[in-house]
């Protein structure tokens, strides 16, 4: 009896929240939900396809795709400065970052050498430092501070939905057509039709539209945000965790592919096997998405993220296992993904909602370009040093990812100390 009266409250408390979510952040949702995915055809398979199809060297498309952290930086500074300009606004961003985005697939499509896909990769990362600042205001202007983690939360769920979809279908597309190219075709199109929700479906925020006479001036508002001491150890954190974030998307498609062998073959796993770990990981991450983000809410924002760390700690001792183990390696990735879902869904609502409460509601925009800035860097250093780990003896290989682990113990003891500023 006791049990089901828990359920009930958990359940109404559950349509509460739900229902009290701005209806523009689950239109925005619908879009973020086809721009991810035609992303989820790429994400994983483009490291497999530039390496084993193309022939390139795996520190070459580490370097290439670490390239669009350069555009990147340029984007997010632009983007989040137009994103909090009364005149341009978080809409026309966001149309403007779809638009680049779409033209990005279409380059990454025809790649055949090396410089094609330095020059996709720069405009994607364009696109990308265009998109975020813009996509993190819209969510925050349409949040309350006591909706705030599950409105990200929401954002995020469907982004994650999106992913795994598109991962299944490209691995059935590649085992029918055995074609790469198509993948990247479809999320040229996936973008254009999230320019279309976004263009139909989203108006000015509100806020947006009554700070415009009182908006900061350009550079006192980004000279604000570089002396937020509070901001800037944060910022110091949080490259650690997207740094992680970029291993999982380029490094561990290319390493479970080449590294990590099935008994019975000798080989790596194939691009099936491959589209279902990270449908796994995927699903997984939608089903704790919420939980976790209600468990999360009674805690700091800094003890949320402490709690990420050591889930990425856990998660990178596991693929070190995984690529050791004499046998049952499947069920060690399988444990890793699942542990690193866990990681990304404990860190993503509490990150953007510890911005929001830092930033100044009229310098939104330019508080999250410099938090998407950390995303740039990180994969700027991310996909070259997994490259070059995934290019050395596989003892070295191995070893990289025991670096991550101890890497962790930074990350939790910046983390100790920011908590400590807050509370001052």
């Amino acid at each position: 009896m006791t049990f089901k009266f828990m359920k009930l409250a958990s359940q109404s408390q559950l349509s509460s929240w739900l229902s009290s979510i701005h209806p523009q952040v689950w239109i925005f949702a619908i879009g973020r939900f086809f721009s991810e995915v035609g992303t989820g055809f790429t994400l994983f398979y483009a490291p497999i396809f530039f390496v084993n199809q193309l022939g390139l060297s795996a520190t070459s498309v580490g370097v290439a795709l670490g390239s669009a952290s350069i555009s990147g930086i340029v984007g997010r500074i632009t983007g989040g400065s137009l994103a909090d300009s009364g005149y341009w606004g978080r809409r026309r961003t966001l149309l403007l970052a779809t638009a680049i985005s779409a033209i990005a697939s279409l380059v990454l499509a025809a790649t055949n050498n090396f410089t094609t896909l330095v020059i996709g990769s720069l405009i994607s990362g364009l696109g990308i430092g265009f998109y975020w600042p813009a996509a993190e205001a819209v969510v925050a202007d349409a949040s309350q501070i006591d909706n705030r983690r599950e409105t990200f939360a929401i954002a995020r769920l469907a982004d994650n939905l999106g992913l795994v979809i598109g991962i299944v279908l490209a691995g059935f597309l590649i085992a029918i057509i055995g074609s790469y190219r198509w993948l990247f075709v479809i999320d040229a199109i996936s973008f254009m039709v999230f320019f279309g929700v976004v263009y139909v479906g989203i108006s000015e925020t509100e806020q947006q539209q009554i700070e415009k006479s009182e908006k900061t001036e350009l550079f006192a508002s980004w000279m604000a945000v570089l002396s937020d001491r509070r901001f800037l150890v944060y910022i110091a954190v949080n490259i650690f965790f997207t740094i992680y974030i970029s291993q999982i998307h380029s490094t561990l498609p290319l390493y479970f592919k080449n590294f990590v062998f099935v008994e019975s073959t000798a080989k790596g796993f194939t691009e099936t096997t491959i589209s279902g770990l990270f449908a796994w990981h995927l699903v997984f991450a939608i089903i704790c998405q919420l939980p976790v983000t209600s468990i999360l809410k009674r805690c700091s924002h800094t003890l949320a993220l402490t709690v990420s760390a050591i889930f990425w700690a856990i998660g990178f001792g596991l693929i070190w296992v995984s690529g050791t183990a004499p046998s049952h390696n499947l069920v060690w990735v399988i444990l890793a993904l699942a542990v690193f879902a866990v990681a990304i869904v404990s860190y993503t609502p509490s990150a953007a909602s510890l911005v929001t409460e830092l930033a100044p509601e009229n310098q939104r925009g330019v508080y999250f370009s410099i938090n998407a800035l950390c995303w740039a860097i990180g994969s700027f250093i991310g996909h070259p040093l997994g490259g070059w780990a995934l290019d050395q003896p596989q003892i070295i290989t191995n070893s990289y990812w025991l670096g991550f682990t101890l890497s962790v113990a930074i990350a939790v003891a910046i983390l100790q100390y920011l908590n400590r500023i807050l509370a001052e």
